[in-house]
């Protein structure tokens, strides 16, 4: 490898992180996309004529189909379909670790050194886990598959048995280079996958995409070892350890284990709803009600949830925004960092409709603000706003919460009064000062608009 090839490397290397520095901000997003691009044409140019090898036109129509099928796939997909389709890249990204393996492996003229051996059996086991647990994830996201969690007795042993056929068959594969072992090890691998991610439920899969997204990255840097491709390895490292510490951010944020998540134990246990036995009443609005309540105030922070996006009412509650603004009324969103089906779901919701930034803050900057609001209106949102959070005992105590029971009114906007993922029922639907808003979020959004226009 030349100079000249090194430093196009370096040059690629130093764009992708700046792609990761650029995507930890929304305003900065659209930026680090173009480093991103840049620096993978970068390397794929680069690789092109450092080896003479390559079978060019294959490679080349490989590219072109690829991108044509990315194109229109992105093209078709709605901003509120992003986590399952960001899913299933991941499972493509772990198949094609698991392939490139295989190809090596099954290249007669190949001869692997130990160190070799090593890298193509993290890189390859990886990359199975990854391509059968992004499938499920996907699956569950889709709603092609129950989002429920699926428990069975024994599940944990089974999958500790499977991890050690893994390992057995890996080291039979490591001292003799058995095919036969290699099959079977990355045979226990796409088992293991499937076990891992069945009993998580579709509310925990923020967790579970940014943890499938560090998988795919660490099955390609393994991979980049066994091609001796040096981009490939730094870009593989990158996304490995930025996915492994938002998993870690957001474990911090759910108060839970990210030990549970790496065995697949999050999201296992069923939550009872601890105020099912007990009838409560709650009172409800029209939205006429809302409409008015609103144009009273003159703060307002909005709380969005996964009901926004399964609505697709981001849109309209941002022509709702428009008309509030217009009576003078001070309206921001206040965002939890698991709020959605995947890391920044409600930012990249709200940019879609194009939201300003400056409206737009974390939980932790504006939960003080909350005690001085005149109204919050909660469109989709069950758990992030849960105070049994504060509870000791609860399934959800110590998790961060959105303190919006703090604020002088309450507007929550569900279908129904069913529970939360978590399985608990939220006390604050029940508060005095707490008006319900049953309904469709996006029929309730355009309903109120109209009945702000009436004032």
């Amino acid at each position: 490898m030349n100079t000249l090839n090194l430093s196009c490397y370096l040059v690629a290397a130093i764009l992708i992180i700046l792609a990761l520095r650029g995507l930890s901000s929304p305003v900065t997003s659209r930026r680090g996309n173009y480093f991103g691009m840049l620096g993978m044409a970068i390397a794929i140019i680069t690789t092109f004529v450092m080896n003479q090898a390559f079978v060019f036109w294959l490679i080349g129509v490989a590219i072109i189909l690829g991108g044509l099928i990315g194109l229109i796939v992105a093209k078709k997909v709605h901003m509120t379909k992003m986590p399952e389709l960001v899913a299933l890249m991941h499972s493509f990204v772990g198949l094609a670790a698991m392939l490139i393996a295989f190809a090596s492996i099954f290249n007669l003229s190949n001869e692997h050194s130990t160190t070799q051996r090593v890298e193509l059996f993290l890189g390859s086991f990886i990359g199975a886990i990854t391509f059968t647990a992004s499938l499920v994830a996907f699956g569950k996201l889709s709603g092609k598959f129950a989002s429920k969690t699926i428990i069975f007795k024994g599940q944990h042993l089974l999958n500790l048995v499977i991890f050690v056929a893994m390992l057995i068959f890996g080291m039979i594969f490591f001292v003799y280079e058995s095919h036969v072992a290699f099959i079977l090890m990355n045979c226990c691998a796409l088992i293991l996958g499937v076990t891992l991610i069945v009993p998580i439920g579709g509310a925990d899969m923020p967790v579970v995409v940014s943890m499938l997204n560090s998988y795919s990255g660490w099955a390609a840097a393994g991979i980049g070892f066994t091609l001796n491709n040096s981009v490939l390895i730094i870009a593989g490292a990158c996304v490995g350890s930025s996915g492994a510490i938002l998993s870690y951010i957001m474990c911090k944020s759910m108060n839970r284990s990210i030990v549970s998540v790496l065995l697949g134990g999050f999201g296992s246990e069923v939550v009872q709803d601890d105020l099912g036995a007990e009838k409560k009443s709650h009172k409800t609005g029209s939205a006429a009600d809302v409409a008015y309540l609103m144009s009273s105030s003159e703060n307002i922070i909005i709380i969005p949830g996964y009901g926004l996006a399964v609505a697709r009412a981001q849109h309209a509650l941002q022509e709702l925004t428009h008309k509030l603004i217009e009576k003078n009324i001070n309206v921001r969103y206040a965002i939890h960092p698991v709020a959605g089906r995947m890391p920044g779901h409600m930012n990249v919701l709200l940019a879609e409709a194009d939201v300003p930034y400056d409206q737009v803050f974390e939980m932790d900057d504006i939960n003080n603000d909350f005690s001085e609001t005149d109204l919050v209106f909660v469109i989709g949102a069950n758990d992030v706003i849960n105070p049994a959070a504060k509870k000791p005992g609860s399934a959800i105590f110590g998790m961060p919460i959105l303190e919006a029971q703090k604020a002088k009114t309450i507007i929550i906007n569900k279908r129904t009064m069913g529970v939360g993922y978590a399985g608990l029922d939220n006390e604050l639907f029940y508060d005095d000062k707490t008006m319900m808003f049953l309904g469709d979020a996006k029929v309730c959004v355009e309903d109120l608009i109209k009945a702000i226009d009436d004032l």
